[in-house]
């Protein structure tokens, strides 16, 4: 189990405000609930609207892309710029701040890590 910090939170914004630079957005939205955190701090970070759902030429933003059951259904979204925190595979038609091995258990800073113990047990039993 990794378990990330408030300030790998920061660097992971930093890094992704730092690639937005030039690009314009007609805002921020965040895939519930892992993304909400991030789209909240870019919105601020970058100026723009916190969108309640995903537009066309928005920057759409996640927690981890893992099986990419929630990432896929904007897949075809236009002009939009989808970015995770952490991706488990080699992204494809999404960015990510860091790529990590696929059986490794993400702790993120808002989360508890004893309920996460429980996610990772559940998850793991239903495989």
């Amino acid at each position: 189990m990794r378990t990330l910090t408030w300030q790998d939170f920061e660097r992971a914004v930093d890094a992704i405000v730092e690639r937005c630079q030039g690009q314009r957005f007609c805002g921020v939205h965040g895939i519930p609930r892992g993304g909400l955190v991030l789209a909240v701090t870019l919105s601020h970070r970058l100026d723009l609207p916190l969108l309640s759902s995903a537009q066309p030429g928005c920057l759409l933003v996640d927690d981890v892309y893992e099986t990419g059951l929630t990432l896929e259904p904007y897949r075809q979204l236009e002009h939009c710029t989808a970015v995770v925190w952490l991706s488990k595979v080699e992204p494809q038609w999404w960015q990510a701040v860091e790529v990590t091995e696929s059986n490794e258990w993400i702790v993120f800073p808002w989360e508890s890590a004893a309920a996460a113990a429980l996610d990772e047990q559940l998850y793991r039993a239903s495989r």
